[in-house]
């Protein structure tokens, strides 16, 4: 146990979806209780929030912030800048996902996320975003669909299971 966490931090700060850390991560992720999954969840987080460049991830914090203080042009502008830079980095097109989704923009929203998936298959979160717009658009299967493949990565996802049996039973024809 010490080994490991002094090999965990240890580690470079170099990360991203390509991390080999993260498959031990997503392992765990299916065996744990709800309580422990959200430390896991909080390892895997940190792990894809790590550009590997510096100016990189200036960009992402810089973005990350604008968009908490409601500054939605300079999160854009952060953004825009980040995945040009760094297309193949993965969190940057989910949190560029995630400003749109804010702003309403559902479609750039999708846009992102498929672009997240395909660096990342795992990225629970980008798949509850998913589903998070179906929803919101009226198209229950295929928001299920996206909940259920959440699930499928991360058992305990705050939230996904909620509205996975909120929309089964929508579309079982029982009564929201």
């Amino acid at each position: 146990m010490l080994l490991g966490l002094l090999a965990w931090l240890a580690a470079p700060a170099a990360a991203d979806q390509n991390d080999p850390r993260l498959d031990p991560l997503f392992a765990r992720l299916k065996q744990v209780d709800a309580v422990e999954a959200r430390g896991v969840e909080a390892r895997i987080w940190i792990l894809w929030g790590q550009s590997g460049d510096p100016h990189s991830q200036e960009l992402l914090e810089a973005g990350s912030v604008a968009m908490a203080n409601r500054d939605y042009g300079a999160a854009r502008s952060s953004l825009d800048a980040l995945v040009e830079r760094a297309p193949g980095f993965a969190e940057g097109w989910n949190r560029r996902a995630t400003l749109f989704w804010v702003q309403g923009e559902y479609a750039a929203s999708v846009r992102d996320i498929r672009r997240t998936l395909a660096l990342e298959p795992r990225h629970f979160g980008a798949l509850s975003g998913l589903g998070l717009i179906y929803m919101t658009i009226g198209e229950s299967e295929a928001a299920l669909r996206s909940f259920e493949a959440a699930l499928e990565i991360h058992p305990n996802l705050p939230g996904a299971r909620h509205h996975a049996d909120l929309l089964r039973r929508g579309l079982d024809g029982a009564p929201l």
